[in-house]
């Protein structure tokens, strides 16, 4: 019989309505589906969780990849750049004492065929 109180006495306790809500009683089912949609809305809640956590953690892997394909990169750039700087010191050495560049003929313009000349019709 205790337990018949206790349990009454918990549907209304839980039955109590925000300010301006006339409080009702619940039925047991009422309390059912309550704890039904509580549990079903927790289970939801942990999958969005879940979800979240587990696109955070991709982006940190692929924020991860890109920070080293980044450091790769930019390690290329360099090497480049010092080999641009090395060919153009060689190049201007080279120009400096080029036959070919150093003989005033080179510089005579050659006449050349007219490419648009030649596919017209004659």
């Amino acid at each position: 019989m205790s337990q018949g109180l206790l349990a009454a006495g918990s549907v209304l306790q839980r039955s109590v309505a925000a300010p301006g809500n006339q409080a009702q009683p619940q039925s047991p089912e009422d309390d059912d589906r309550k704890v039904r949609r509580r549990e079903k809305n927790r289970v939801a809640a942990q999958r969005s969780r879940k979800k979240q956590t587990q696109k955070a953690d991709k982006l940190h892997e692929e924020y991860e990849c890109l920070e080293q394909e980044n450091t790769v990169l930019r390690r290329e750039i360099g090497k480049l750049t010092e080999e641009l700087k090395h060919l153009s010191e060689a190049l201007k050495e080279h120009e400096k004492m080029c036959p070919l560049l150093l003989c005033p003929m080179n510089f005579v313009p050659v006449p050349r065929p007219d490419p648009v000349a030649g596919c017209l019709p004659r």
